[in-house]
């Protein structure tokens, strides 16, 4: 009898709803609200109709429980998860999306875990045919911007209580994801994080060498990797970081079932010493000396960026189940559908080189606002997705039609594609730096 070969399920493509719920001062910004989504449940009908059948989609702390943890709000989320169910389409729950979550708590709260632990198992309860989860949003990203870079609640920059936060929310996934499974046993982690690289010029590769070590923290603590003989363990320990903390996540309980990769085209960074060739909002330091932190694609030639070269990183790191978890650019259609066209491609060639890819994710569906301040400032700018929701209903862009395509062919194809994007063409260059 002949063997047969396994029949490989086609790369699958998901949805997004861009749902941040994030602290800056003493207000919260909603995306859900600001975009328009909160108060438009058609637009889930929307989704279904482009062919999506998965959805990454929120249950946010922040949203069920604002004011107490026993006072839960349920009807929103009751309305929007029953609709989904009807249509087919099956939600990756997220429960806290770059927030710190409710008022009564925050990423440096020692509470914070079980706190999270609490309402997850609360969501799995009240909704035990939700199969895949995301505890926490890209945990590492979180804590640059909160504890790191000062953007967001508690508006710090301090490199211990950053460290802090990290294991705080690695661990209080692993805390929610075992409350989850006391109600759904099968429950699997969707684990999203943002890794982008880090290239300097030879002056400060010191710098370099630190920040890409330090952007695999977060996925080596939820698989179990960082023990003792990691480099990381001792300044885990130095800033705060409970040793139980740690050794509880030694179990690689927490890891995921699937890592998500979210990558965007200013994800990879370049720091550079000769600042005079900057404007001068672009410089800063690192307290010890004044550089540039400007984004790789402006400034690099060669190879070494974009979506085929990060999700080949972590496959070779980590070597799990892999997505394409946000796939989206602030841009014009033209644009945008290059963009997705790129992330697809990549994902499809790492596939056929035996990566275990199994979906890319187009977000920001129905568009993003103001994140070209990282939500610091309040201008109105918006950002349009596959559907652009300044209009009534919202009105479907040239990316739709790409979405609608490859949900449910796989292809896609139009005369736009025969350019390259903008991070592929030389008038992108501030300054160049050629790399093999």
């Amino acid at each position: 009898m002949k063997s047969r070969t396994p029949v490989v399920p086609p790369l699958s493509l998901w949805g997004g709803i861009e749902c941040s719920m994030v602290r800056v001062g003493d207000t919260w910004r909603d995306q859900l609200r600001e975009t328009g989504h909160y108060d438009r449940p058609e637009d889930l009908d929307t989704i279904a109709a482009l062919g999506l059948r998965t959805l990454r989609y929120p249950v946010l702390w922040e949203h069920v429980a604002p004011r107490h943890p026993a006072e839960r709000d349920w009807h929103w989320h009751d309305d929007r998860l029953q609709r989904l169910l009807s249509l087919g389409v099956a939600p990756i729950a997220g429960l806290v999306h770059h927030g710190s979550g409710p008022r009564y708590t925050s990423l440096a709260d020692p509470g914070f875990g079980e706190g999270l632990a609490r309402h997850a198992a609360a969501v799995a309860r009240r909704y035990p045919w939700i199969a895949d989860w995301t505890p926490v949003n890209e945990p590492l990203t979180t804590a640059r911007f909160s504890g790191l870079y000062g953007h967001w609640y508690p508006h710090q920059r301090d490199p211990y209580l950053f460290l802090r936060m990290v294991a705080n929310q690695c661990h209080a996934t692993l805390l929610a994801m075992r409350a989850i499974r006391r109600e759904v046993p099968h429950a699997r982690l969707v684990q999203t994080e943002d890794i982008g690289k880090t290239f300097a010029t030879s002056r400060l590769a010191y710098q370099a060498e630190h920040d890409n070590a330090r952007r695999w923290l977060s996925f080596d603590l939820l698989c179990g990797h960082l023990d003792r003989n990691h480099p990381w363990w001792n300044n885990l320990l130095e800033a705060g970081v409970p040793q139980r903390q740690l050794e509880d996540l030694l179990s690689g309980e927490a890891a995921p079932a699937l890592i998500g990769v979210n990558h965007y085209a200013t994800s990879d960074r370049f720091l550079d010493d000769r600042i005079s060739l900057y404007p001068p909002a672009l410089r800063g330091g690192n307290g010890q000396e004044r550089y540039v932190d400007t984004e790789a694609v402006r400034v690099l030639t060669g190879e070494g960026l974009g979506w085929s070269a990060r999700l080949q990183e972590v496959w070779e790191r980590y070597r799990l189940p892999l997505a394409a978890t946000e796939i989206h650019l602030g841009d014009g259609e033209a644009e945008q559908i290059r963009w997705l066209h790129e992330a697809w491609q990549a994902a499809v060639a790492l596939r056929a080189q035996g990566v275990d890819m199994r979906a890319a994710t187009v977000w920001a569906l129905f568009g993003s606002m103001d994140w070209n301040s990282l939500l610091t400032g309040k201008a109105g700018h918006y950002e349009p997705g596959a559907f652009d929701a300044r209009h009534s209903p919202p009105r479907a862009t040239l990316l739709a039609e790409a979405v609608s395509a490859l949900a449910q062919t796989g292809h896609f194809s139009h005369a736009l594609l025969a350019d390259e994007g903008w991070w592929r063409r030389e008038d992108r260059l501030h300054v160049r730096v050629a790399r093999g």
